[in-house]
């Protein structure tokens, strides 16, 4: 147990470090708006939470790096004391990257220390912390590309992330494999985690839902199905498809069009992390909000799946997380639906996140964690919309098929997307 938790906090942080290597010193401070945090806060967060949460209660001889910095990479932990507001950490020149990268080698060192000298009763006590941090630092990992690309995306002049990673991006759109529909009877699923192996406390208990018959895509909407939602139905322009909430936000902040298209010359265009490209049609759509996703749903006459639906379906056909695209192939982007059998279901895990019609609330019997950590997530189950399957950057070892991502439904400089479900 103690080499496969060495391995696996070093493997995640080298991973973290790795993910900002091709950054300048001025790409790590930038705040492009309050949803992002740059990415020398990331860089410096994740090591509070491994510092606060292993090292302060369970090394009796560690001394703290710099004290200040609890209140200044505290994310929202109100029970550890105060923190600075989210849309301050843009405001912070100091401390450096130099000293926080110096930062993350200090708790680096001294939390391998504790492992190394942990007796088998104190490691029981790390093991589930030290879960629950590398999965906390691979949530940051996704946050960090996704803040990395938004902060890129304001600068006029498209700069890159990434110039020698592999491109999925092509002027030529091939052929789109057919859009087919699965039909799932009337059933009673088993829904959520046992917890034999990791999972956060929001994807637990196992609990039973009874679904009524429903029918699911077997792929993502593509760029070129949404495109005529935006040109053919005009559907930006038409308050009929939106919630009013929703209607509400187009309105307000001019939608048009997903996050990252840009009209030019006539020409749609994407914002990539590999610069600015002709949009690719037959790639899935993604960087839409729940409201966005509803709004094509009502259009095409279809709704966006429960999330039982989607666990069931997943479940039902033994589709593995394996089968999907993820951060580990390097690109940092949607890729398409494989041209073979449409009767196969595809793109359930990786490339996009998918809605669900699901409010992200607690299941029955649920139990948030002891102490500080019991904030992780129960106290944000309002107000939003749960996602499923992961994305193209999520790392693949993070996923399940019970995780429950959740957003506000305005949000969508996450890799969002969208599966359609109806009733028969």
């Amino acid at each position: 147990m103690k080499n496969e938790l060495r391995k696996a906090y070093q493997a995640v942080r080298s991973k973290t470090a790795a993910i900002c290597h091709s950054l300048e010193e001025e790409d790590y401070v930038i705040q492009s708006m309050l949803d992002v945090s740059p990415p020398k806060w990331h860089l410096a967060h994740t090591t509070w939470f491994f510092e606060s949460f292993l090292l302060k209660p369970h090394a009796s001889h560690y001394r703290t790096f710099d004290p200040v910095f609890h209140y200044l990479f505290n994310s929202y932990y109100h029970s550890l004391g105060k923190f600075l507001p989210r849309e301050h950490r843009g405001l912070l020149s100091r401390p450096t990257i130099k000293t926080v990268y110096a930062y993350r080698q200090h708790v680096d060192d001294h939390l391998l220390q504790l492992l190394d000298h942990a007796t088998e009763s104190v490691l029981q006590t790390l093991q589930p912390l030290m879960l629950l941090g590398i999965n906390h630092e691979q949530q940051h990992q996704e946050l960090l590309l996704m803040d990395i690309k938004h902060n890129l995306s304001i600068n006029p002049t498209f700069p890159t992330y990434q110039t020698n990673s592999p491109s999925v991006i092509t002027k030529k759109t091939p052929s789109v494999l057919p859009m087919e529909f699965s039909y799932i009877e009337k059933s009673i699923a088993e829904i959520g985690n046992a917890g034999l192996s990791f999972c956060f406390d929001n994807e637990s208990p196992p609990h039973q839902k009874i679904l009524n018959p429903y029918v699911i895509a077997n792929r993502l909407v593509t760029n070129g199905e949404y495109l005529e939602f935006i040109m053919d139905a005009k559907g930006y322009d038409n308050p009929r498809w939106w919630l009013s909430d929703g209607w509400d936000y187009v309105k307000k902040n001019h939608w048009q069009a997903p996050l990252y298209w840009h009209d030019i010359d006539n020409k749609w265009h994407l914002f990539t992390l590999s610069g600015l490209t002709e949009l690719n049609l037959a790639e899935p759509v993604a960087h839409v909000s729940y409201y966005e996703a509803d709004a094509y749903a009502r259009w095409r006459n279809c709704r966006l799946p429960l999330e039982e639906e989607w666990e069931h379906f997943v479940s039902l056909h033994n589709i593995a997380p394996s089968s999907g695209h993820f951060m580990e192939t390097g690109i940092y982007h949607p890729t398409l639906a494989a041209a073979m059998d449409a009767k196969l279901p595809q793109q359930f895990f990786g490339d996009a996140w998918e809605w669900t019609a699901s409010p992200y609330l607690a299941y029955p019997g649920f139990n948030a964690l002891d102490g500080a950590l019991g904030e992780y997530n129960g106290k944000f189950m309002i107000n939003q919309f749960v996602l499923r399957g992961g994305s193209c950057i999520t790392p693949e070892s993070h996923i399940r098929t019970t995780y429950r991502n959740f957003f506000q439904p305005d949000k969508r400089w996450q890799y969002s997307g969208i599966r359609l479900a109806a009733n028969p």
